[in-house]
C-alpha cells in the first residue's frame, strides 16, 4: 500500500516505509492529533512524537517491542494527554523543548536545544527549535540518507499556513522567522512534512504560499 497520511481517528494507522525507517501514524483524540512512530528498521529502536490521547490506541501500536523515547513537540495539553500512561507502560525517556517542558505535567528527561540530536536505535533526527506556537516548540528532521528529507513539525506547519499564534503579531512573526530560516530555508521542496493534525504535505507545495502567509498574518 502507498503511504498517503491521511488517518482519522478510530480508523487505521498509515505506515511509511523507508530504507532505514518505517514511520506509523495514527489520529487520536477529541482534536484529531496525529502520533508518530518511528521504528529503526536496523535496530528495531522505537521511538513516539507525541503521546497526545488514547493510550490504549497508542500502546497497541508500540506492541511488545516498547519504546525507548517519547518526544513531545510542544506544551499544549492535547499533545500529551496519554503521556504519563504511556511512559508508565513502557519506561520510556521524556523529550521535550527546553522551554516547554515546565508546561507538560510529567517530568521531561531530557530538555532539548535547538540542533540537539535525538537518536532512535541507528536514526537520528535534528530538533529544530520554532518559537512562536509556544516558547519552545520543536520540530524533527530526518535526514534520509537514500532519499529527501522527512520533518515532523508538530503545530508549527501545516498545509496552508502556520500554527495558530492567537492575533499575536510578535509570535506570528517568530513563528513564520524560524518555520522560514530553519525549515524552508534549508531543506529541499521534496521535504515531507509531518504535522500535528491532519493531512501530510511537502515544502514544495507549500512553499509558494510564504508570502501569501506573511501578508496576511497567520
Amino acid at each position: 500500500m502507498t503511504y498517503s497520511g491521511r488517518v482519522t481517528v478510530g480508523g487505521p494507522a498509515d505506515v511509511h516505509e523507508l530504507k532505514d525507517l518505517m514511520i506509523t501514524k495514527v489520529a487520536v483524540g477529541p482534536m484529531g492529533n496525529n502520533a508518530y512512530l518511528l521504528r529503526c528498521r536496523a535496530t528495531d529502536g522505537q521511538l513516539l512524537i507525541d503521546a497526545a490521547d488514547d493510550a490504549d490506541t497508542l500502546l497497541g501500536m508500540i506492541g511488545d517491542d516498547g519504546i525507548a523515547s517519547v518526544v513531545t513537540t510542544h506544551r499544549h495539553g492535547d499533545h500529551w494527554q496519554a503521556l504519563a500512561e504511556v511512559v508508565a507502560a513502557t519506561g520510556a525517556r521524556t523529550y521535550a523543548g527546553r522551554y516547554d517542558a515546565e508546561g507538560i505535567p510529567v517530568p521531561t528527561d531530557v530538555p532539548v536545544d535547538d540542533g540537539d540530536v535525538i537518536r532512535v536505535g541507528q536514526v537520528e533526527l535534528t530538533a529544530r527549535h520554532l518559537v512562536g506556537h509556544t516558547p519552545g516548540s520543536i520540530a524533527l528532521v530526518y535526514d534520509d540518507p537514500h532519499g529527501h528529507p522527512h520533518v515532523f513539525t508538530g503545530d508549527c506547519l501545516f498545509p496552508g499556513g502556520v500554527g495558530n499564534t492567537r492575533k499575536d503579531p510578535e509570535a506570528f512573526a517568530s513563528l513564520m522567522h524560524d518555520v522560514e530560516t530553519k525549515i524552508f530555508g534549508v531543506l529541499p521542496d521534496e521535504t515531507w512534512v509531518y504535522p500535528g493534525h491532519g493531512n501530510d504535505t511537502t515544502l514544495g507545495a507549500e512553499r509558494p504560499h510564504l508570502p501569501e502567509w506573511r501578508a496576511r498574518g497567520w
